[in-house]
């Protein structure tokens, strides 16, 4: 998905130095914003947290009824340095990318774009689709040695799944409990979508940093209840999570991402000037058509006039 914001922020984020490295309980609101004729709540990066290890980016949009509408309508657009990371809950989304890739997403289907030096893609509710749209996108940050990489996608129907009294987790990313995804990943880290029915528990590394976002029901971590559609960052050094209530959240983790990052609009880059030169190479054409997409892309948006400064992982 796009950073649909036409004023979309600089923000410079990595390194380790707001990492914390004892356990945190520090919960996060989101910022609510529109894509189509669906809400999207932004929970990374937001003021209090930028990134969780190599996650950058966490949009939760719906659940949104477009029985009446188009649903989703993001036409092409470029990505750099970046994976892509798609997650439905409820609906379908069509997949086309510019290496020609059309896939068709539905609920327990992992689509993960691995953009590399350049992608372009585009994700459309189909003409006759479910009633109901409720999803996730999420970014990684490339490390350096990667994100040059040429562009790749991949689709996976089956993911690995496991059971801790009443948590069932299904492992989008990384390793939990034995069961490894089949995506491929270019840091230690992990994404796990968890099914809380009532107590349980999910092992943790103790040298990764660790969130959980709600996206539906009550759910509580630790003991205490997290907000329906709010993040809690809960830092490094534990062994293991405590769950309970009657929802679903995601468990993003992995080792603090040590490199200073450059991230606007789609681009993660590494200083200002990556970035302009991204912004020109889309508007002159350099990342090619979206085969079978009927219309326009995404114009970019307007370039801040201020020049990039750091600001941290956190605001």
């Amino acid at each position: 998905m796009s950073n649909l914001d036409v004023r979309p922020p600089v923000t410079l984020c990595g390194g380790s130095g707001d990492v914390l490295s004892a356990p945190a309980f520090d919960v996060l609101p989101p910022r609510v914003t529109t894509l189509g004729d669906a809400s999207v709540r932004r929970l990374l990066p937001t003021m209090g947290r930028r990134m969780v290890g190599a996650w950058c980016f966490l949009d939760h949009y719906g659940p949104d009824d477009i029985a009446t509408s188009d649903g989703m309508q993001v036409p092409p657009h470029p990505h750099t340095g970046l994976q892509t990371v798609s997650w439905l809950l409820e609906g379908e989304i069509f997949h086309r990318d510019s290496l020609g890739s059309a896939q068709l997403l539905r609920p327990g289907t992992l689509g993960l774009m691995t953009a590399g030096s350049a992608i372009a893609h585009s994700e459309q509710s189909p003409p006759v689709h479910p009633s109901g749209l409720h999803g996730t996108q999420l970014w990684v940050a490339l490390p350096e040695g990667q994100r040059h990489r040429d562009p790749s996608w991949e689709f996976h129907a089956e993911l690995p799944a496991w059971t801790s009294g009443g948590v069932a987790g299904t492992v989008l990313l990384g390793e939990v409990e034995g069961q490894r995804s089949p995506g491929v990943v270019h840091s230690p880290m992990v994404g796990v979508d968890l099914r809380v029915s009532g107590p349980g528990t999910v092992p943790v590394e103790r040298d990764f940093e660790y969130a959980v976002a709600v996206v539906d029901g009550r759910v509580s971590v630790g003991g205490t209840a997290v907000p329906p559609g709010s993040l809690v960052y809960l830092g490094c050094g534990r062994r293991e999570l405590a769950l309970s209530g009657s929802g679903r959240a995601l468990l993003l983790g992995g080792v603090p991402f040590a490199e200073k990052i450059v991230m606007w609009w789609n681009f993660v880059a590494r200083s200002g000037e990556e970035v302009v030169e991204s912004v020109r190479a889309w508007e002159r054409g350099d990342f090619g058509p979206v085969p079978g997409y009927d219309g326009d892309p995404l114009p970019a948006p307007r370039l801040p006039a201020t020049p990039l400064l750091p600001r941290g992982r956190r605001g």
